[in-house]
This record gives structure tokens, C-alpha cells and sequence, in this order.
């Protein structure tokens, strides 16, 4: 039998529960904490006990019962990206409990639902933080494998708490489930950014989503909850029926198929690409409409070939977008509370954490994987090893 924690059953009663236990345990052992991290380019993860900083008089911590598995996690416990420093701690779609705030704290208080996405920290005083785009400040301090201002490395969500500056820290709408909602503080906020700061966010305009994974069958829900047309490009055929009849899209393209892309060139607004392989630019292109605009959110470890004709001549725009700032982030959150908007996601206990990796990194979840770490993380991390 798998060691995983079902989706099923009564989700209100349990999330009810958990906000009980989390009230219960405001008092902690001090700063130590303990979570899941690798040691190495394995990306294996195993039983990890640290020590967090104490809560400031800026800070909140937040115990952490949900956290959402991003592909970036996949790619930095492996060290693909060649940054990684081990141990790596991974987990930046964080949802909890706020159980300690600092004399400064305002807007949080003990008991509320919190979120933490893919940042913790930022100058303040750039440009980028200036325009409350702090995802583009160049001391950026990501909430894991990053660098705090005290010198210590950070670690993410795949432990027990975590400690934040309240700057960073993220309301959740009431009305989502939290586990559900955890993946919307890098997918969603991932896809939601392009599609506002671009101008295509509009009734009636015709969006193209490549790729039906996290980002993309994220971005199928808000292109829908703006309005829009979506229509998704797939190399897979057999998702077709699942786009459009769970998901909502309004129509599905087969990017191998000539006759069906050549009967779609031109007629998008826009297109937002979320795939993280090596693949064709070149196609998705010819999709666009005059002055279309073709939006990269995926990362591909492979550069990928740009033709400049076709944009020459068709004033069309490639750009690039990666999460969003704090204050978008919210807005964010609050669109979907107000849309009930969620991921789709295969909830997991701690222990099936190295399981879901893999399976991750072969494409097998629909759509994202999101660890129970509130009622699954301690006797995971008390264990020798994780199956």
C-alpha cells in the first residue's frame, strides 16, 4: 500500500482540525525545526534537523501544514540549475498557521491562515522593489537555498515552521482549502503576473496555454475567470478531454499535428508557455496574432532557438516572467477567493515525498503534488530513512 494521505473525506472538518492543533501548539522547543532536505545532486530526501532564527519583532512565524512541490524543487535538489547548496531544504508554496508575531506585526495576528511564496526578502530600495516587483530586485533572498541577510542559508516548506519577515508573508482567502491553495504562491502567482502586466487579461481576448501541467492548468482557470478564450497547445492528444471537460478550456491544439496548428495560425491574442523542456518556439509563433505577445514562464535547462523574422514581421513580443511582487501576490490570492480558484492536486504524506519527486520529474501528477506536512512531517523526519 502507497504511503500517501488521501484527498477524499470531509475537507472543512480537517482543515478545522488542523487550525485547532495549530492553535494548541503556539509554545515551541525554541528555534530548532526539523523538515525533509537533500544532501546532495541525488536529490534524495532525508530527515533534516536545523535550527530556525528566533521570531523578531518584524517577523511571524507560521507552522506549516501544506506544502505544494514546484518542478524548481526537482530541479534544485538535483543541483540542475548548478547553484544548489546541500543540504538543500526544498518548499516555497507554503500554507499554515500563524502562531507567533513580533511587537511590529500588524497586519497578523496568532491563529490567522498564511501563506509564503517563492521569496522571503529583498533590498527594498531598487527599482524592482520600488514598483513593488520585488521578484526582480537583484539581492532577491529566495525562501530556500538563498542567502539571509544574517548570513544563514534559508530553508523552505518541507519542515515543520518556518519564520518570515512580515513583509513577505501572504494572507490565504478563507474560502479556499489550504492545501489547495498552497500551489497558487508560485504556480499561480507564476502565470497570473504575465497575464495582467501584459494587457491580454480581457473579456474576450484569445489565449494560448502550452503545456497542461501546475502552471498550466492554473492559467486555464484564470484565463477563464478574466474572460477569456483559452485554447491549449499539447503534445498529448489523450488530454484533450480533460482541458477542456474538467478544466474548462474552450478549445485544444495537438502541437504535432500541422493541420490543426496551421488552421490556428493567427488568431491569438496572446500565449503563455509554461513547458520547462527544449521545444519548438517557432510554431507557437505562428499562432500569434499582429503584435501578439508569446509569455516564457517555463525554465528549460536547454537554451531554446528564437526565429526573428517572424516577430519582425509581425511585430510580434517574446517576454519572460518569473512569480510576482508581494502586493501582486495578494491580488492574486484574492481574485481566486473571489473565483474559487484552486490547484488540482494529489495530496501526499512526507514519507511519499522522494515518490512524488520522481514521479514528478517523469510528469506523472495531476496536476501538483502537495505534501500533508501538518499531520505527516513528524514521524517522517523521525525516521532513518524516507521510503
Amino acid at each position: 500500500m502507497e504511503d500517501r494521505t488521501s484527498n477524499g473525506g470531509d475537507e472543512k472538518k480537517a482543515n478545522n482540525n488542523l487550525l485547532m492543533a495549530a492553535m494548541e501548539n503556539v509554545e515551541k522547543a525554541g528555534n530548532q525545526a526539523f523538515g525533509l532536505a537533500a544532501r546532495d545532486n541525488t536529490g534524495v530526501l532525508s530527515p533534516f534537523h536545523f535550527n530556525r532564527r528566533k521570531n523578531g519583532d518584524d517577523d511571524v512565524t507560521i507552522q506549516i501544514l501544506y506544502c505544494g512541490i514546484c518542478h524548481s524543487d526537482l530541479h534544485q535538489v538535483k543541483n540542475e540549475w548548478k547553484n544548489t547548496v546541500y543540504p538543500c531544504l526544498p518548499g516555497h508554496e507554503i500554507a499554515g498557521i500563524v502562531n507567533e508575531v513580533g511587537s511590529n506585526v500588524r497586519k497578523f495576528k496568532v491563529g490567522d491562515k498564511a501563506g509564503v511564496g517563492y521569496l522571503v526578502g529583498s533590498c527594498g530600495s531598487c527599482d524592482g522593489c520600488k514598483q513593488n516587483m520585488e521578484n526582480y530586485c537583484p539581492k532577491l533572498i529566495f525562501t530556500y537555498n538563498s542567502t539571509d541577510k544574517d548570513g544563514t542559508t534559508s530553508y523552505g516548506g518541507y519542515s515543520n515552521f518556518i519564520v518570515v519577515n512580515q513583509s513577505f508573508v501572504l494572507k490565504l482567502p478563507d474560502n479556499l482549502p489550504m492545501d489547495k491553495a498552497a500551489p497558487l504562491l508560485c504556480a499561480g502567482i507564476t502565470v497570473y503576473s504575465p497575464l495582467r502586466s501584459s494587457g491580454l487579461a480581457e473579456h474576450g481576448k484569445h489565449l494560448g496555454v502550452v503545456g497542461l501541467g501546475g502552471l498550466g492548468h492554473v492559467a486555464v482557470k484564470f484565463g477563464k475567470a478574466f474572460g477569456m478564450k483559452v485554447t491549449v497547445i499539447s503534445s498529448s492528444a489523450s488530454k484533450k478531454d480533460e482541458a477542456i471537460r474538467r478544466l474548462g478550456a474552450d478549445a485544444f491544439l495537438v502541437s504535432r499535428d500541422p493541420e490543426q496548428i496551421q488552421a490556428a495560425v493567427g488568431t491569438m491574442d496572446g500565449i503563455i508557455d509554461t513547458v520547462s523542456a527544449k521545444h519548438d518556439l517557432a510554431t507557437l509563433i505562428s499562432l500569434l496574432k499582429i503584435k501578439g505577445k508569446l509569455m516564457m514562464v517555463g525554465a528549460p535547462d536547454q537554451p531554446l532557438e528564437v526565429p526573428v523574422f517572424p516577430l519582425l514581421f509581425g511585430g510580434k513580443a517574446i517576454s519572460g516572467s518569473i512569480i510576482g511582487g508581494i502586493k501582486e501576490t495578494q491580488e492574486m490570492l484574492e481574485f481566486a477567493g473571489k473565483h474559487d480558484i484552486t490547484a488540482e492536486i494529489e495530496l501526499v504524506s512526507a514519507s511519499y515525498a522522494n515518490e512524488a519527486l520522481e514521479r514528478l520529474a517523469k510528469g506523472d501528477v495531476r496536476y501538483r503534488f502537495v505534501i500533508d506536512i501538518g499531520n505527516t512531517l513528524a514521524s517522517a523526519a523521525s525516521s532513518a530513512s524516507l521510503c
